[in-house]
Order: C-alpha cells, then sequence, then structure tokens
C-alpha cells in the first residue's frame, strides 16, 4: 500500500464514502488502494502522533528492523519503544512480521505499512 491517510470523520462520513466507492465500482472505475483510520475526536489524532511515535514512524521507514534495533537506534528505552511501536500497529501505520534469520533463528521485524501518510485533525 501507498497511502494511508489518518483523519477526523464522522459514522456518517464512513457511510459516504463507503456509498460513493461502490457507485465508482457499478461505473467500473479503478478504485485507488488506500487505507483510511479515522477517529471521531481530533484528540484522539494528536495523541496517536506524537514527537516520539512520529521519530519512530520515520526511523521504521528509512530502515525497517526489530524493536531492540530500531530503539539502538533511536537511543530509547526498549519497552518504551515497543509502546509505541503498538499503538502505531493497532492504528495501522506499522506492522510487526516474523523474519527467520539464516542460522539465527527469528526475528520480529517492524515495518512501515504505507510509505505516504496523511494526518488530518478538524477541529469543529
Amino acid at each position: 500500500m501507498n497511502k494511508l491517510t489518518i483523519k477526523t470523520a464522522t459514522e456518517d462520513n464512513f457511510f459516504q464514502r463507503g456509498r460513493e466507492l461502490s457507485k465508482a465500482l457499478d461505473r467500473s472505475e479503478s478504485i485507488v488502494a488506500e487505507r483510511i483510520v479515522s477517529f471521531e475526536d481530533p484528540v484522539e489524532v494528536i495523541k496517536l502522533i506524537t514527537e516520539s511515535r512520529l521519530a519512530l514512524f520515520r526511523a521504521v521507514k528509512e530502515s525497517p528492523g526489530s524493536i531492540t534495533q530500531i530503539s539502538q537506534r533511536l537511543h530509547r528505552d526498549r519497552s518504551a519503544v515497543k509502546r509505541d511501536v503498538d499503538a502505531l500497529e493497532r492504528a495501522g501505520l506499522v506492522s510487526i512480521s516474523n523474519k527467520v534469520l539464516p542460522g539465527h533463528g527469528r526475528m520480529k521485524e517492524v515495518c512501515v505499512t504505507a510509505q505516504k501518510v496523511s494526518v488530518q485533525a478538524i477541529v469543529a
């Protein structure tokens, strides 16, 4: 996936987008692969995208790796990085997969889910 959008939206916005996508498919139009994560409260968006999580996302985008490797690169405590990775994974910004290391067992690798992320917080 190339694009992920995090934004504020209502339940009505969600269903409206679904209707628009359905109509486009009915007209045989192609649909661009895009993931949208929406929050009703703009405070939730702000809680998710903290300065340290943004730095973490950028580090993972630059070079995926294990939580230990990432925490060493960022000079942060491993448990704090793990908490931030878990929050970013729940929101769909990163994914964790098992990677086989030849002759060395396995590791859990953290990767970004999209190369481009758009964040929109509309305060009404």
